[in-house]
């Protein structure tokens, strides 16, 4: 007969995970262009095609210092460096991936921390069936220490008896021996 394995449910309960979007989010905000880019500027910055040098690294020719020297006098000094390279940055940065990538480190997180609490629940019922198992055995091992020295006193009572009934009546008891013999070696 197959030997019957116990069996047993553990439950907990899910926290739903706020998910973070590209709008208001409690976790995340992602960056938001700023508008006050284009309101702040007196005018529009120089077109690639005009004599204005557009590079990131400034030419040393002395018509590229002229046109910039132009360029500020007519209002480039009124754009604010600042909030254009955040525009840009913002622009340049797609922050979906980096959402998703949130939203599954924190679905992860949720799901490894429920496994931590299962494994943390099945710890102690392991730990309270090994204190049931080991109270089981001590109870075991008294019982059989109980009954051995109950053996030990009937055997010694039996003994005793057959050593007696012996003496007090030889013939009796050797009839007695030869009609039921001892199964047990004395």
């Amino acid at each position: 007969m197959p030997a019957a394995t116990p069996s047993y449910s553990v439950s907990y309960s899910s926290i739903p995970l706020p998910i973070p979007s590209t709008n208001k989010s409690p976790y995340y905000t992602a960056p938001q262009p700023l508008t006050a880019y284009t309101t702040r500027l007196a005018k529009t910055p120089p077109s690639p095609g005009s004599s204005v040098n557009t590079s990131a690294v400034p030419s040393l020719t002395a018509g590229s210092y002229a046109a910039n020297d132009k360029a500020s006098s007519h209002g480039a000094a009124n754009i604010d460096l600042i909030d254009m390279m955040s525009d840009r940055l913002s622009n340049a940065v797609n922050p979906l991936p980096l959402d998703r990538s949130l939203a599954t480190q924190a679905q992860t997180s949720g799901e490894l921390n429920a496994k931590q609490r299962e494994l943390l629940e099945l710890q102690a019922l392991a730990t309270r069936r090994l204190k049931g198992a080991r109270a089981n055995f001590s109870e075991g091992m008294k019982a059989a220490k109980e009954v051995k020295r109950d053996l030990a006193w009937t055997q010694k009572r039996v003994t005793q008896l057959n050593a007696n009934a012996a003496r007090e009546h030889p013939a009796a008891y050797k009839a007695a021996v030869a009609k039921y013999p001892s199964t047990v070696d004395s």
